[in-house]
């Protein structure tokens, strides 16, 4: 197993270098000058411009300011935004944000979708089964934006049940409504998924096998079937965190959350490079270490899973 994981963490240092060169190029690459959008309307002069450049490496190639770049991270250094800010600063106040509306959310559908897709799966063809496969169907058809402003006015504005808005970030009652909002699709992909392999399972042979043995129904669907059923669904989840907290722009946007998804938003409009390249790092090393999460957990699902 550690000799898996050293493999595993060597593999990934080529990934990161390579997304975050494909991130960085990208970024700086585009037309426009983010040194002169700091002047907005107003005519800037030559002078500063090129100063302003100079100052922030704008003036050298781009293999040469990513090197800069990537030897800063070594230090912890995301370097600095055009507004005078250091970005691990923005990045600090954002990330603690969404870190908790994500783990809000991923605790949602990891229990209703686990939970609803265990209990459609023992029950294919029953009704609870056909009536949570049309309720995942309208979810997964119904766009983000449409849902998180129709639960918006329906719940929040209409019903008053919760404040439409987000004004207390540390409020964990004012994240239910968009947290609900980012997990509903999640949610839904995860119960279709969990149905799926749980009904698969439930027609194999060492389930027979387990039953015919005398076995209580309780060990057989909670060891025998869930552990097996839950590999494919640990694979999405695992994928999914990473996701949600890159993922959540609109509903963030919607419910006017101060989390990454609005520092991203407000990054890209504004054409502030470092900002964006150094909020892509991050989620980058949040899919590559979630990654590895999940490997690690198909051994602990699956007995006969065995790294060398």
């Amino acid at each position: 197993m550690g000799r898996f994981v050293a493999r595993r963490l060597l593999q990934m240092i080529p990934v990161f270098i390579g997304t975050t060169l494909l991130i960085f190029l990208m970024v700086y690459s585009l037309p426009g000058d983010p040194v002169k959008a700091m002047f907005g309307s107003k005519a800037a002069d030559p002078a500063t411009v090129a100063k302003l450049r100079h100052d922030y490496g704008l003036d050298q190639p781009l293999i040469q300011q990513y090197w800069n770049y990537l030897s800063g991270l070594f230090k912890g250094d995301f370097g600095q935004s055009f507004t005078g800010r250091p970005v691990a600063d923005l990045m600090a106040d954002a990330f603690p944000v969404t870190i908790r509306l994500a783990l809000f959310a991923f605790a949602i559908e990891l229990v209703f979708g686990i939970g609803l897709g265990v209990l459609t799966g023992l029950r294919r063809g029953k009704f609870l089964d056909q009536a949570v496969l049309i309720f995942t169907l309208i979810v997964v058809s119904i766009p983000v934006f449409v849902l998180g402003n129709l639960a918006q006015f329906v719940i929040g504005v209409k019903w008053k049940l919760v404040a439409p808005t987000v004004k207390d970030s540390q409020d964990l009652s004012q994240l239910i409504l968009p947290a609900v909002v980012l997990a509903l699709l999640s949610l839904a992909y995860v119960t279709r998924l969990t149905r799926t392999t749980v009904a698969e399972n439930l027609r194999a042979d060492y389930i027979r096998t387990a039953v015919a043995k005398g076995l209580p129904r309780r060990r057989v669907v909670g060891v025998h079937l869930m552990r097996n059923s839950l590999i494919p669904v640990v694979t999405f989840l695992g994928t999914d965190l990473g996701m949600l907290m890159g993922g959540a722009i609109v509903t963030e946007g919607i419910f006017n959350v101060p989390g990454v998804g609005n520092t991203l938003y407000q990054a890209v409009i504004t054409t502030e490079g470092p900002t964006v390249v150094g909020v892509v790092t991050v989620l980058v090393l949040v899919y590559l270490v979630s990654s590895l999460v999940v490997d690690l957990l198909y051994a602990v699902l699956d007995p006969r899973i065995r790294y060398a």
